[in-house]
């Protein structure tokens, strides 16, 4: 990639403050997943309860995608980017002074996180617009890569409700927050070809297109489990391996770490080798590491001193079994080819869909978060039906098959359609 026709190509001040926007918005989306181990032990409630839980969010994140797409083609992507960060700091400054004492008030909490999510429907098409085909993959990547949020929740709100108490850490939030706003307030600006507004009625004939519903669902595999993971697994690593929350909190950040940082890379590959080579390698992965997952025993428990030693007790960081690292190990891989394949869906969608590209992003996003939403609720029932987490992730490995096998049916024909005539590697 030539690095000074990037420069000058695009509007990095955009791209970087599109990156920022979704960072702090996902760090927002997904903190329920680390404080569930504190507020579900506060309300007493049980497995299910508490993967349910961490999975509101994410539904509502790929609920309200479609209309905050729609709200950005309307009064465009920066002021929709606007009213979305106040939504959000509202709700987290309501949960900071006011407090959240029932499990119904966690679950609206939820429903507002859920606009922080739908801030992919904003970030990514306002950074793709300001640059040309060929670099799709790399400008979605780094935009996209905006998840690293999720690393910082798991790093440190564990550690924040463990010192000065679970709702503490909404007014924590706030402070990052803010700074995005104003950052992006200063810095973003939406590009000149903006495209018509979106009604209703483009979605609709963009659903009669066989290709968005691939794209759906191979967006539903790969950020469907970067998400689904990020929510669950703090949760997971306390009931299966009998971590700590602080513990459980810096195993989730060294997984999730690596699903971030390759984001980009899985984009870039893309743009060297094509989106379905790439993804087809990665869905295999993926499913491996899945299926290696289900078939990993349960930890052993510690002893009674170690579990009293903070709120949510258990291993330590230095205590962990060697199970527990090795679980930590494939998850590290398998989020690595889903944080890939994140970046790969998106280097073929703007090729397919470059005037649909705002209606397809909150589309696809969509799907994304659903995928995430079942991920973290079939691993709750899984528990609770069988008192193991291996059928969860047994029927996610399925998923990633079947989306290695649609990989097949559909290439030959992306490639000889509109990939032919895309002006970049399909």
């Amino acid at each position: 990639m030539d690095y000074q026709d990037f420069r000058r190509t695009g509007h990095w001040p955009t791209l970087l403050s599109a990156f920022l926007y979704f960072d702090v918005s996902f760090m927002v989306w997904v903190v329920l997943g680390p404080l569930a181990l504190y507020i579900t032990q506060d309300l007493a409630l049980g497995v299910e309860e508490k993967f349910g839980i961490v999975a509101i969010p994410i539904l509502f994140g790929a609920a309200l995608r479609v209309p905050l797409g729609v709200l950005a083609d309307e009064i465009g992507p920066k002021r929709a980017g606007q009213v979305g960060q106040l939504v959000v700091m509202a709700g987290l400054a309501y949960a900071w002074l006011v407090g959240l004492n029932t499990k119904l008030e966690v679950e609206l909490l939820g429903v507002v996180l859920g606009v922080a999510g739908a801030s992919f429907a904003v970030a990514l098409p306002q950074a793709s617009r300001w640059y040309p085909p060929r670099y799709q993959g790399v400008v979605l990547g780094i935009a996209g890569a905006g998840n690293m949020g999720v690393v910082l929740d798991a790093m440190l709100v564990p550690w924040l409700a463990e010192r000065f108490g679970w709702q503490a850490v909404f007014g924590v939030l706030l402070i990052p927050v803010a700074i995005v706003f104003i950052l992006y307030s200063w810095m973003a600006k939406d590009a000149p070809d903006r495209p018509e507004p979106v009604t209703l009625k483009n979605y609709a004939l963009v659903l009669t297109d066989h290709d968005t519903w691939w794209f759906m669902f191979f967006y539903s595999i790969t950020f469907g489990g970067f998400v689904g993971l990020s929510s669950a697994l703090p949760l997971y690593f306390t009931q299966w391996y009998h971590a700590s929350g602080i513990t459980a909190g810096m195993m989730v950040a060294i997984v999730v770490f690596a699903g971030s940082l390759f984001r980009p890379v899985g984009g870039w590959l893309a743009d060297r080798i094509g989106g379905i080579r790439t993804l087809q390698m990665l869905f295999a992965v993926v499913a491996l590491m899945y299926l290696t997952v289900a078939l990993m025993p349960e930890g052993p428990r510690p002893g009674g001193d170690a579990m009293s030693l903070s709120k949510v007790g258990g291993w330590s960081l230095l205590e962990l079994p060697g199970v527990a690292w090795g679980a930590v190990a494939i998850f590290f891989v398998g989020a690595m080819a889903l944080g890939m394949g994140n970046g790969s869906v998106f280097q073929l969608v703007p090729l397919r869909f470059r005037r649909e590209m705002g209606v397809m992003t909150g589309l696809v996003g969509a799907a994304g978060g659903i995928g995430g939403f079942f991920l973290a609720r079939a691993l709750g029932w899984s528990k609770g039906l069988t008192g193991e987490f291996a059928l969860g992730f047994v029927v996610f490995s399925g998923l990633a098959l079947v989306g290695l096998a649609g990989l097949v049916l559909v290439k030959s024909r992306w490639r000889t359609t509109w990939g032919a005539v895309s002006g970049a590697r399909v």
